[in-house]
């Protein structure tokens, strides 16, 4: 046999896995208005569908089930809504709560999640509807679990051109306005995940993870919908025999389709079948499951050519999970709820309204009068995968930092997860005023500070599973080199 000189493989886990879904569309007449544009706070009619599905993950039966919800939703809108929904789902399925990550795909055509706006027309339906969601995660959750097996969690990166950046300079002003901006290279990674079970290699589950902001639908659009998410999940269950795929949102957020804030739903799906098809050649380019690379030396030939075979490779069952919390400096400026609400009351102006109304939440989620702000981060430790997951909106740098500090994990990057609060932005970003570090109630250099603290976290995850920090080596690279 020839010798092995060099190995390769995609990033994995091995241990037990299984799936689940339900339907989580609202009922007809719920709130939902998310642009202070719009005209209509009910939607009045359905484009697709609204699921929740539901990856458990575990390297044996003796340990705990980590719990991955990939839920249509736009936002936990105030923190009544997040934590109800996370004590409910903890409590029912034992598990603490830093095992469940419940990463909302950010659609900006959904109902709301958020009861205290139970007050606004269409409100009194978010309350009930907020339990129906925590009991479907519960009911997918179980689902999953029942019918989970011994399974390979692979992932591989692909490059889809969906995302544009989309800090513009406005060409009458000198304010940055929000929308396509063509002078700016979008983070056009997309990573993708396949769970093949051991047995049979067949693949049960996909997760695609991309950054891009769900606002292809805007203030005029009057149905519910998951925006691009639906048709890019359709496209990839086409192409993998039926595996339910789970999309989880990047670090967007400076990110967004070039074509946006329409009222055509058939462009939402153009969105959706583009990031689909990258999704599924992706999955297509994999090695097969249990398999990577091995170089059994060099044919001389017209060229010297080195002989890349494929050979059987046992995935990492390393893992390990932490809930941890980054300490953010609030903007001194930042007002106090009594002061919102007291300009909230005396607001005629329907969009004015929808702005301040958001600033009250946001100061009722961060705590307003304070100094600075815990701010919530999950991680996952599983093989050769990292999953971290926040609640706030990061821009995309938080990925691309953390992508080339650990050039060997395969990081899946999640933006508004279990939780919501605000912008994570760039410090030059403060200084041009851009919508963002507008609404973001942490103060300049937040974003450098959260990315800072967040390998501070995970290193000490690393260490803790007996993990080093990974570097490469010349006997054995790890297949995330393409991103």
């Amino acid at each position: 046999m020839s010798p092995v000189l060099l190995t390769w493989a995609h990033p994995a886990f091995e241990g037990l896995m299984g799936v689940g879904r339900r339907d989580v569309t609202p009922p007809p007449g719920i709130y939902a208005r998310n642009w202070g544009a719009a005209a209509q706070d009910i939607a009045d009619g359905v484009h697709k569908p609204l699921l929740c599905t539901v990856l458990t993950m575990r390297a044996s039966r003796a340990d705990r089930p980590l719990v991955l919800a990939a839920l249509d939703a736009t936002w936990f809108r105030g923190p009544e809504g997040a934590v109800s929904i996370r004590e409910h789902v903890c409590r029912e399925l034992k598990v603490p709560d830093s095992a469940l990550m419940i990463a909302l795909s950010h659609t900006h055509a959904g109902p709301s999640i958020s009861p205290a706006e139970a007050d606004k027309p269409g409100g009194a339906m978010i309350g009930p509807y907020v339990e129906r969601v925590a009991d479907s995660i519960v009911e997918a959750a179980c689902e999953a679990l029942a019918c989970e097996c011994l399974a390979e969690l692979t992932v591989a990166a692909g490059r889809c051109g969906l995302a544009a950046d989309r800090d513009l300079q406005d060409p009458e002003s000198p304010r940055l306005v929000c929308g396509f901006n063509p002078s700016v290279r979008a983070d056009d990674t997309c990573l993708v995940g396949r769970v093949s079970a051991k047995h049979d290699g067949a693949t049960f589950a996909t997760l695609v993870n991309y950054a891009c902001h769900p606002t292809t639908l805007g203030a005029g659009n009057r149905k519910i919908s998951p925006d691009f998410v639906g048709a890019m999940r359709e496209t990839v269950e086409a192409g993998s025999s039926g595996a339910k795929c789970l999309f989880l949102q990047g670090a967007s957020g400076e990110l967004a389709p070039r074509l946006q804030y329409t009222d055509d739903l058939t462009v939402a799906d153009a969105h959706g079948r583009e990031l689909g098809h990258v999704a599924a050649a992706t999955l297509e380019g994999m090695l097969p499951p249990g398999k990577g690379l091995a170089m059994q030396g060099v044919v001389e030939s017209g060229a010297p050519l080195a002989m890349w075979r494929l050979h059987t490779r046992s995935a990492s069952a390393v893992s390990g999970s932490v809930k941890t919390s980054i300490e953010l400096p609030l903007k001194p400026t930042l007002r106090g709820e009594s002061q919102v609400a007291l300009e909230l009351s005396r607001c005629d102006d329907r969009a004015g309204k929808e702005r301040l109304h958001r600033e009250l939440l946001v100061a009722r989620t961060v705590g307003a009068g304070a100094a600075t702000s815990k701010r919530p981060v999950w991680i996952w430790l599983l093989g050769d995968i990292l999953f971290v997951g926040h609640s706030d909106e990061a821009y995309s740098l938080a990925q691309i930092e953390l992508r080339a500090a650990y050039p060997d994990l395969a990081i899946i990057f999640m933006n508004v997860v279990n939780g919501w609060g605000g912008y994570l932005c760039p410090a030059v970003r403060y200084q041009q005023r851009v919508y963002q570090s507008q609404q973001s109630p942490y103060a300049a250099g937040c974003l450098e500070l959260f990315v800072s603290e967040l390998k501070r976290s995970i290193d000490a995850l690393l260490a803790h599973a007996g993990t080093p920090r990974p570097s490469l080596n010349r006997h054995h690279v790890r297949g995330v080199s393409d991103q």
